[in-house]
């Protein structure tokens, strides 16, 4: 467990952002964990084909859906979903490792992972669900992404307002009008739960210290 300068013992979080694809949660990801050492990122298996820029073991796991398949039946994920016909899936173990050594953990996972997660681990668990300003907008974002085809995109904005409707599941909703305003949000939401008291398993002692004067 992480402690601060008095000595309190901190377990981590997992902070799951979802959202539509191109409102910005990605983007949100990477400026988050460039500013922040102490969270780090859930790498994901997953049994879609490697876009050229992604890495294996960095961006994702990639894998087979005889292998995914294995790891759901040993339990050796958290979450799973299928997505666009492909298999995604979190594995467990260094999740659990990172939360026990007080280090928190970002998911970038979808709404039926993150219903998983809440049945699983609901004390360890921090939602936020990113919204796009305007539909307009979202699909300008796709567009201009550039790494999907016309039939890729046009499958993604119908898709939007089913995952949109999932938003009353989280704990937090941010609306994406402006990306560093919206980091700032985001940043102030990981501090505020930080600081929540469950978290702080080291404070009952360190109270019990000041009471008796040390």
């Amino acid at each position: 467990m992480s402690s601060d300068g008095a000595g309190i013992a901190r377990r981590g979080l997992m902070l799951v952002l979802s959202s539509p694809s191109g409102a910005g949660k990605t983007t949100l990801s990477r400026m988050l964990l460039e500013q922040d050492s102490n969270i780090e990122l859930s790498i994901s298996a997953t049994t879609r084909p490697r876009r050229p820029n992604e890495r294996d073991g960095v961006d994702y796991y990639f894998i087979d859906k005889v292998r995914f398949q294995a790891m759901v039946a040993r339990e050796e994920l958290l979450e799973s979903a299928l997505v666009f016909d492909n298999y995604y899936g979190t594995p467990r173990a260094p999740v659990e490792s990172a939360l026990s050594g007080g280090r928190d953990m970002l998911f970038d996972i979808d709404w039926q992972g993150t219903q998983q997660l809440v049945e699983r681990a609901p004390e360890d668990l921090v939602s936020v669900f990113i919204l796009p300003p305007s539909t307009d907008d979202l699909e300008r974002r796709l567009i201009s992404r550039a790494q999907d085809s016309p039939d890729v995109v046009a499958r993604r904005m119908a898709k939007a307002a089913d995952e949109m409707s999932h938003w009353a599941e989280y704990d937090y909703v941010i609306v994406n009008h402006e990306i560093s305003s919206s980091l700032t949000e985001l940043r102030a939401i990981l501090q505020a739960e930080r600081l929540k008291r469950r978290r702080q398993v080291g404070l009952s002692d360190f109270v019990r210290g000041l009471r008796a004067g040390r």
